[in-house]
């Protein structure tokens, strides 16, 4: 899977023949899923935390949250989740996303005006077309839901540049919700986020960095995990920041610019 995606992703960039702008006979129908712009999550973050003076470094990327993992492909997330007796499910309405890199997008934006395709939704369409013909549209966010118990799962992906692979996992719970302004609900709501946190402390150790945070080493760019309130965000900065630097490197590279003659 891995390796197949690489090819894809490098021979439709080599291929020097110009694709179609149109889809009109794609049977990919981009009307039945959403598309979404790419995320500009700030890979910074998680810079100034480092590892407590008494604490040793942590697997972080042998963490998972419900069964997922930083690493894992688009199939074997979507299969956790299709599996009987599965705890989470895709959510109802556009569970899985999909994402042109913005700097690919540029680069099809350019293609498709100078084919004279001006219009807002036919250059959309234009640039649609392209990038899924190339292989330059990927599975960016699956959205999971526990209904019964109002969880929920949100997992990013890279681009097919590098494998279309998860980098972030984002999970969340209401255990921090209050139902009223009554002191019962209060009470609820403390018991319920010492629950949450001794379930934590059971299945991944105590943090150490700060008191809410697993670190791998002081490098930010290293798998990190942080705990908040009723939320669990499992990252790899790492992975993000190189599968954004490849895309922008390679969007240069093919970029298709005029050819000028002085």
């Amino acid at each position: 899977m891995k390796i197949m995606n690489k090819v894809i992703f490098f021979m439709t960039l080599l291929c020097a023949c110009v694709l179609p702008a149109r889809g009109d006979d794609d049977p990919f129908l981009f009307d039945e899923f959403a598309i979404v712009d790419s995320d500009d999550y700030d890979v910074s973050v998680g810079g100034g935390a480092t590892l407590n003076s008494d604490a040793m470094p942590v697997n972080v990327s042998g963490f998972d949250i419900a069964g997922i993992m930083l690493g894992m492909n688009f199939d074997e997330v979507y299969l956790l989740s299709s599996r009987n007796g599965g705890l989470y499910a895709p959510r109802a309405k556009n569970a899985v996303l999909y994402t042109i890199s913005q700097e690919w997008k540029y680069n099809l934006d350019y293609e498709c005006r100078q084919q004279h395709v001006y219009a807002p939704a036919e250059l959309e369409k234009c640039i649609n077309s392209l990038a899924q013909n190339r292989g330059l549209m990927y599975v960016s966010q699956l959205h999971l839901e526990r209904a019964n118990t109002g969880e929920k799962i949100t997992v990013y992906f890279t681009s097919n540049a590098t494998d279309n692979v998860v980098w972030r996992v984002v999970y969340e719970n209401d255990v921090n919700e209050l139902e009223g302004n009554a002191e019962k609900f209060a009470n609820q709501r403390e018991k319920k986020i010492l629950k949450f946190w001794q379930d934590v402390l059971d299945k991944y150790g105590a943090p150490n960095s700060g008191t809410d945070t697993w670190l791998s080493s002081n490098n930010s760019y290293d798998p990190l995990m942080r705990a908040y309130y009723g939320s669990l965000e499992l990252i790899d900065n790492g992975l993000n920041a190189s599968d954004a630097t490849r895309n922008v490197q390679t969007s240069r590279e093919y970029f298709r610019a005029k050819t000028y003659a002085f």
